[in-house]
C-alpha cells in the first residue's frame, strides 16, 4: 500500500526543521525525490522513495526520533557557536545528529531544556502562536510589594518599547532580603525575566526553569539528562494540536489564577 505524504512533512519529521523551513529547502532546489528535483506539492512514500537533501540520502523509514530532557547548569551556552569555546548543552549530551534546542536559556540561567530531532514538534513548541507555558523559580533581591507584583502580572514596557505579555507571578518564600517567585510565562524573549526584574526594582539573582508545557524538570540534577518516556512525548504532542487563545484572552486567566489560595 502506497502511503505518500507531502514532502515538507517528511522533511520536518526527519529533523530538517519546521514545515515552513522544509518548504524553503524544496523551493531552493535542494531536495530530490528519486533523482528528480522536487517542487512544492511533491509527495513521497517514506518506505519506497529515495529522498535526498543536498545529495544526502534520508532513510526516512528508519529515522529514530530523539527526545531528551536536560538540566542545563549555569555557565553553559544553549547554542553552539564555532567562535565561542565555552561549554554548550551539546557538550553535555553525547548524541549524534542534529538536535533542536527547545527553550533556550541564557548563559547564567539554569533548568529544563528539551533537545529533539523532531522538527514538527520543535516548531510547535517554539512558535509564538501556540503560546506554551514555561514555568520558572526566580530568586530576586528584595521583598516584592503588591504594586510590583501587579505590574509584573499585567505586563511591563521593555527597553525596546514592547510590552511583555501577562504572566502568573506569586511569592513562594522569603528569606532575609531575598524572595523566591513562581513565574509562568507564554513568551521567552532574551533575558526577559532579568530585564523585568531590573525595571521594577527587583534584581534577579537566579533563574531555574522547572517546566516546558507538560514536561517537568523533576529530579534531574544540573548537568544530567534523560530520554523522555513515551507518555511524556505523547503529552507534549497532544498539547500542540491546537493554538492557544491570543494573549489578551489569556490575561484574565492569569489575573484570576494569581488570587487563588495556595
Amino acid at each position: 500500500m502506497i502511503m505518500e505524504e507531502r514532502l515538507q512533512k517528511l522533511l520536518a519529521r526527519a529533523g530538517y526543521g519546521s514545515r515552513r523551513a522544509s518548504e524553503l529547502l524544496i523551493a531552493n532546489g535542494r531536495v530530490t525525490v528519486n533523482g528528480k528535483t522536487a517542487i512544492l506539492g511533491t509527495r513521497a512514500d517514506s518506505d519506497t522513495d529515495q529522498v535526498r537533501v543536498d545529495g544526502q540520502l534520508l532513510d526516512l523509514s528508519k529515522h529514530e526520533k530523539i527526545y531528551i530532557a536536560l538540566h542545563k547548569p549555569k555557565n553553559v551556552l544553549s547554542d553552539t557557536d564555532p567562535r565561542d569555546d565555552r561549554t554548550t548543552v551539546r557538550d553535555l549530551v553525547p548524541v549524534r545528529g542534529h538536535l533542536f534546542t527547545i527553550g533556550r536559556l541564557d548563559y547564567n540561567s539554569e533548568g529544563l531544556i528539551l533537545l529533539t530531532n523532531d522538527g514538527e514538534l520543535a516548531n510547535r513548541l517554539t512558535h509564538p502562536r501556540y503560546g506554551h507555558e514555561k514555568e520558572y523559580k526566580v530568586l530576586v533581591v528584595g521583598q516584592p510589594d503588591d504594586k510590583q507584583l501587579a505590574i509584573w502580572r499585567r505586563g511591563v514596557v521593555m527597553k525596546d518599547g514592547a510590552r511583555s505579555l501577562p504572566a502568573f507571578v506569586e511569592i513562594v518564600s522569603t528569606t532575609g532580603e531575598k524572595t523566591w517567585l513562581k513565574i509562568i510565562m507564554r513568551e521567552g524573549k532574551k533575558r526577559q525575566i532579568r530585564e523585568i526584574g531590573s525595571l521594577i526594582g527587583l534584581p534577579v539573582e537566579r533563574i531555574v526553569r522547572v517546566r516546558i508545557g507538560t514536561l517537568l524538570l523533576g529530579e534531574l540534577k544540573a548537568g544530567e539528562w534523560r530520554n523522555l518516556r513515551v507518555n511524556e512525548v505523547k503529552s507534549l504532542k497532544d498539547s500542540t494540536r491546537q493554538e492557544n487563545p491570543p494573549p489578551d484572552r489569556q490575561k484574565g486567566r492569569y489575573m484570576k489564577e494569581k488570587r487563588s489560595p495556595r
